[in-house]
């Protein structure tokens, strides 16, 4: 770690805007929200930083979901991302403007780029976090993320050093309403990479299917636990959840037993969702869970156990067994569908 600089030097809040084929990250949005809501708190300009090409119309979008500026870099060698050419502008910009807090997703390109940033700015990063706020009295950034296995939450500052940088894991923070009326400054870097040849160059890239479908994006989720029983159970809460054109996740311990892929794993040691509807079946409450889809806006829960703890945290709740519940419900909607 680098020598002490100048805490009271550093202002204002950055949130890199990671985007494939023009396309943003959701989770860079998710910053958004969050960024404009610490930005709002230390009372300094949020702004975004969009690598890429052709990239204006997204620089545009950042602004309308909250960013008061955004620092926009524009060349063709950027269409593909780099981590030798991301963070060597970012890095330039930052040590020039010298924001106080650095916000990137904790997604494959943000927990390479993040780590690279930290080292060549000589400040610290935590990574993986699900909730942030600041100390105002301070000016102090205080990052929460799981720790020791999601068995405790550890929260962590950074006083000596800036920026302080955190990556923030998908979903765990709301989408911001954009509001296309919003007005900004669009900056943009004017870099030069045309002498530049980066000593790794992607030759092709592809998006990756993920098992888990696609959980942070769904509207309707079917959670599976340990009590669902069985293969069978678990095999037969799919079918409720094909019938409701809902996406499926797991537990731990159900992706440990061999039921269900880690991609499509919520919780603490996994995603973190907030659908309009989650079912939760045979699923005890633990808050390894419970972290990673507590956002929902409507929880039903289906336990034998009326003990549970995750009736805690449900709308609805029916006490009964998975394997007796959901044929029922399955029944049902096979009757709704004709």
């Amino acid at each position: 770690m680098g020598s002490k600089v100048d805490v009271n030097a550093w202002r204002g809040v950055w949130v890199f805007i990671e985007q494939y084929k023009g396309k943003p990250a959701r989770v860079s949005f998710e910053l958004l929200g969050i960024g404009r809501e610490l930005a709002g708190k230390l009372e300094v300009p949020l702004t975004a930083l969009v690598l890429g090409s052709g990239v204006e119309a997204l620089a545009k979008d950042a602004i309308a979901s909250g960013a008061d500026r955004v620092l926009m870099a524009d060349d063709p060698k950027l269409a593909e991302y780099s981590t030798e050419l991301y963070a060597k502008i970012i890095a330039e910009a930052a040590l020039d403007e010298k924001p106080e807090i650095l916000l990137v997703g904790a997604s494959p390109v943000g927990r390479d780029l993040a780590p690279t940033l930290s080292f060549r700015l000589t400040g610290g990063c935590t990574a993986d976090c699900t909730h942030l706020d600041v100390d105002l009295e301070k000016r102090l950034l205080v990052s929460t993320r799981p720790a020791f296995g999601g068995n405790v939450m550890a929260t962590i500052i950074c006083p000596d050093h800036r920026p302080q940088m955190s990556t923030v894991r998908p979903g765990v923070m709301p989408l911001p309403d954009p509001d296309p009326a919003r007005i900004g400054e669009i900056k943009n870097l004017g870099v030069d990479l045309s002498s530049v040849s980066p000593k790794v160059r992607v030759l092709e890239s592809k998006l990756r299917e993920s098992e888990g479908g696609n959980l942070l994006e769904a509207e309707k989720v079917v959670g599976i636990g340990m009590g669902a029983g069985s293969r069978e159970g678990f095999d037969m809460v799919c079918e409720m959840a094909k019938l409701m054109e809902a996406e499926v996740a797991g537990t731990r311990p159900a992706v440990e037993a061999g039921w269900i892929s880690h991609d499509s794993q919520v919780g603490q040691t996994g995603k973190t969702i907030r659908p309009s509807l989650y079912i939760a079946c045979g699923i005890s409450g633990t808050v390894q869970h419970t972290a990673g889809m507590s956002g929902a806006k409507t929880i039903i829960a289906i336990n034998k156990d009326a003990n549970a703890d995750i009736f805690k945290f449900a709308d609805y709740g029916i006490v009964g067994d998975v394997a007796k519940v959901v044929p029922k419900i399955i029944e049902r909607l096979n009757a709704l569908k004709g």
